[in-house]
């Protein structure tokens, strides 16, 4: 219990400190640096970003690439997940923990498309000659929140411990590559991708919480039909 009190405070807490982040992404040193005159917060750290960077495009198309990967990871979720709904004949009957898994994705869809309605900043270039939402980092969201629940759901059901390491060695390098390709693409402001990592970070907690919880009961629960 002590574990899924820990990861459901780090989850409040990052959540709280990306709303407080994007905030002063809106306040704090906006000045006119992107295409077409338009203003982004940090300016003079997401200037000197940038500036070391430059624009590789290359990376941009490999990491629209992992990100489908990592979409792919959660359709196989989901496709998993009603498998066992259709196995058990409901629903509600499924595992919880694959419900909340569902849930998780439906809060990842939301705030992907919250942000993409109400812009905070636009990319550092233009897009086949578009400006695009830029904030938070969609791919860096996306991906480590799926990526992050992969390596838990594989801890939890994959036996075999070799195949268990490799599913989440190649997940987790997924998500390393993703952030990183994403950063050095020139595609996004720095606080972009420090917006991403820290709403990942608090949906990513607050789902093991959730998943530790289930687990918690889900023993207790054979304990006592054992002692039963």
């Amino acid at each position: 219990m002590k574990k899924v009190k820990i990861q459901l405070m780090l989850g409040i807490a990052f959540t709280a400190l990306f709303c407080v982040f994007t905030a002063t992404v809106k306040t704090v040193d906006v000045k006119a640096i992107g295409p077409a005159g338009t203003a982004v917060g940090f300016a003079r750290l997401n200037e000197f970003a940038f500036d070391l960077f430059g624009e590789n495009l290359v990376f941009y198309y490999i990491t629209d690439w992992l990100g489908v990967a990592a979409v792919a990871i959660a359709f196989g979720f989901a496709a998993f997940g009603l498998y066992l709904a259709i196995k058990k004949k409901s629903v509600f009957k499924a595992d919880k923990d694959m419900l909340l898994l569902g849930a998780y994705y439906v809060v990842i869809v939301a705030v992907y498309v919250l942000f993409e309605k109400a812009v905070i900043n636009y990319r550092p270039v233009l897009i086949n000659g578009f400006l695009e939402a830029s904030y938070p980092s969609s791919h860096t969201m996306i991906t480590v929140c799926i990526c992050s629940s992969a390596v838990m759901q594989f801890k939890a059901r994959v036996k075999n411990e070799k195949l268990k390491f490799a599913a989440v060695f190649a997940v987790s390098m997924l998500a390393v590559f993703t952030v990183a390709g994403r950063l050095i693409s020139g595609v996004h402001w720095f606080t972009d991708i420090v917006g991403g990592l820290f709403i990942s970070t608090g949906l990513t907690a607050l789902y093991g919480a959730g998943a530790g919880y289930i687990n918690l009961r889900k023993t207790a629960d054979s304990k006592s039909d054992g002692e039963n």
